[in-house]
């Protein structure tokens, strides 16, 4: 099976030579204060499509670097993944020298982001206003959990909390079940995905206009966007003209089916799915059952449906329906663990997973973009940063000579990594 980037690296360029795609975010600079999850999320996924991400981090780093389990000090493994392809600058912002090395970068820098509440916004000067006088091109991206102008804009918030308020965890209570989040920080992860796409139409609108502009994308307004899209059911009308939810997920027998020696996830959805469902398990009648031939008798009747599901798959082996759904063209996989993702054979086919030495935390094994841009057959991944292992190198971008430097370290404002020339981060 051939990747989307070993096709598009046969096509000719005018000329008649081939010739590699560059990554479509190459040359774009990303200055990312943001910490934990969400924020580090978005500009991982930038940097994995070709950004120069600058994390600028506090002396003592990003809280999720001393997460899990560690080979070496501040590289846990959270961190790892959600830091990859970034350099690392860790600075005082608290110090007016240090304050200068950030404000130069963002002068010549394409985007800023960052997850800091409006208040301590505020008390650092990183003000959409300020960056923008800074720099008019620059796109200003504030991750919030809160949208300004309302009661909450400077409540703290965190994925759970945020699962709480938008729905998401009353959504997964089953007959009267207590309300329960999902176990991932999906409210998070949600987050980042979609504050990668607002910066980037913001750039696209920079693009057009020539200018830059401040964006914000606060968690609760956007999960609750998240949440409604199916779930607001008959309140879509005004006033409403229904019950709010969506039958189909709401069900307490949606859930993977027991096999006769697993679990399997099926989605039989179509009509022509449904026919060949019911044929598969010995009753092609029901397809002409009222109570089954649409999708709007289905979605009234999915109780029932799919506990004939869950009789049913007990009856054969996990490989066996497997089988069956595959010549019906039926949705179907076998339940994995995560431990199962590394041993899955598509994954392996499709290079799913790359291994690369770190010179901090030895052999690393990490997914890859997911998202195929025509340049993975000569991208190299680039390593996540030890704290601070880009602290000289960015100052002197940001104009600092060596005098400077060598004061910004001597007072422990500018950080590089322990055993280095310069001061390890404080304890």
């Amino acid at each position: 099976m051939r990747y989307w980037s070993q096709y598009w690296a046969a096509i000719p360029p005018p000329g008649g030579t081939v010739a590699h795609e560059p990554s479509p975010l190459t040359g774009l600079r990303v200055v990312d204060l943001s910490t934990t999850f969400m924020g580090p999320y978005c500009t991982t996924l930038l940097a994995q499509w070709g950004a120069d991400v600058v994390k600028v981090e506090a002396p003592e780093g990003d809280v999720l670097r001393y997460v899990g389990d560690a080979r070496a000090p501040g590289m846990g493994p959270i961190f790892l993944n959600a830091n990859r392809g970034k350099r690392s600058v860790a600075i005082d912002l608290k110090d007016d020298g240090a304050r200068g090395v950030l404000t130069r970068l963002v002068e010549t820098a394409d985007v800023l982001v960052h997850n800091l509440r409006p208040r301590a916004a505020a008390r650092l000067g990183i003000t959409p206003e300020r960056m923008l006088a800074l720099n008019g091109r620059l796109v200003y991206c504030a991750f919030r959990g809160f949208g300004s102008g309302g009661p909450y804009e400077n409540r703290p918030a965190y994925d759970d909390v945020i699962q709480g308020a938008s729905g998401m965890a009353a959504v997964q209570a089953v007959d009267g079940s207590r309300p329960a989040y999902w176990r991932s920080a999906a409210a998070d992860k949600t987050m980042g995905i979609l504050g990668a796409a607002a910066v980037l139409a913001a750039v696209q609108g920079r693009a057009v206009t020539g200018r830059g502009r401040a964006i914000e994308v606060p968690m609760f307004e956007s999960m609750a966007s998240f949440m409604l899209l199916e779930q607001q059911g008959g309140w879509i009308f005004d006033p409403p003209d229904g019950p709010i939810g969506y039958p189909r997920t709401e069900s307490p027998y949606r859930k993977p089916f027991r096999t006769k020696d697993g679990y399997l996830a099926v989605m039989v959805y179509t009509d022509e799915q449904w026919r060949s469902f019911f044929t598969a398990i010995g009753e092609p009648e029901l397809a002409d059952d009222p109570r089954y031939r649409t999708i709007g008798t289905r979605t009234e009747n999915v109780d029932e449906l799919y506990s004939l599901m869950d009789e049913h798959l007990t009856r054969r082996t996990t490989a066996e329906w497997q089988e069956a759904f595959e010549r019906a063209d039926i949705p179907s996989s076998k339940v994995n663990t995560i431990r199962d993702l590394f041993e899955d054979e598509h994954l392996a086919a499709t290079g799913f997973f790359e291994r690369v030495d770190h010179p901090s935390v030895g052999r690393l094994r990490m997914a890859r973009s997911p998202v195929d841009m025509g340049d993975r057959a000569t991208a190299a991944p680039r390593l996540p940063p030890r704290l601070g292992e880009h602290s000289v190198e960015i100052a002197r971008e940001a104009g600092c000579d060596d005098a400077a430097i060598a004061a910004l370290l001597g007072r422990g404002a500018l950080v590089t990594p322990q055993g280095e020339e310069g001061h390890a981060p404080r304890e």
